[in-house]
């Protein structure tokens, strides 16, 4: 079975930023380029063929839409220690896409989690390396704006690398 994803990699003119973060506190910052996850990894046998199909026909509908991410957030949990760069234009966009996507080929793939859009900054391995981390970019003022119009999905590779297998444009 392969292990895919999908997700948006935007393209922000002070990257450099972003990325300044997520070397000093996500270890996948090598593997994956910065994205918001839409669909989180699943494990299928279905084609790439279907789930493209799948994206053709959930979002023929949505149109290129503008995102701003400014601030951080914080969530510790089971699965890691979280520090979030907020998305705070673009969500019910983001949101509306994540539903859609989680419907007919990939229902079963939902968990039934709430959906945060974010972009996720690092994820520590304790509570403590989390506040740091939180105080660290908390004192970043910067805003972020982008247009999305490409939905990617990928492919988790042995090594947890990212491979793009198919890009979605969204229809003008």
């Amino acid at each position: 079975m392969i292990t895919r994803t999908i997700m948006i990699f935007p393209e922000f003119h002070n990257m450099e930023v972003i990325n300044f973060y997520r070397n000093k506190y996500d270890p996948l910052s090598d593997l994956v380029k910065p994205h918001i996850t839409l669909v989180f990894p699943f494990q299928s046998g279905i084609s790439n063929d279907e789930l493209n199909s799948h994206l053709d026909s959930q979002l023929i509908n949505i149109k290129p839409f503008e995102i701003t991410l400014q601030g951080v957030s914080r969530h510790p949990g089971e699965s890691g220690n979280y520090l979030f760069l907020n998305v705070v234009k673009g969500t019910e966009s983001i949101r509306l896409i994540h539903d859609k996507l989680y419907s007919g080929a990939l229902k079963e793939f939902f968990n039934g989690d709430p959906y945060c859009p974010h972009l996720t900054l690092g994820n520590t391995a304790s509570i403590k390396e989390l506040e740091n981390a939180y105080l660290d970019a908390s004192a970043c003022s910067e805003t972020f704006k982008a247009t999305v119009n490409i939905i990617s999905t990928e492919m988790i590779g042995r090594s947890g690398e990212s491979i793009i297998i198919s890009e979605y444009k969204l229809p003008d």
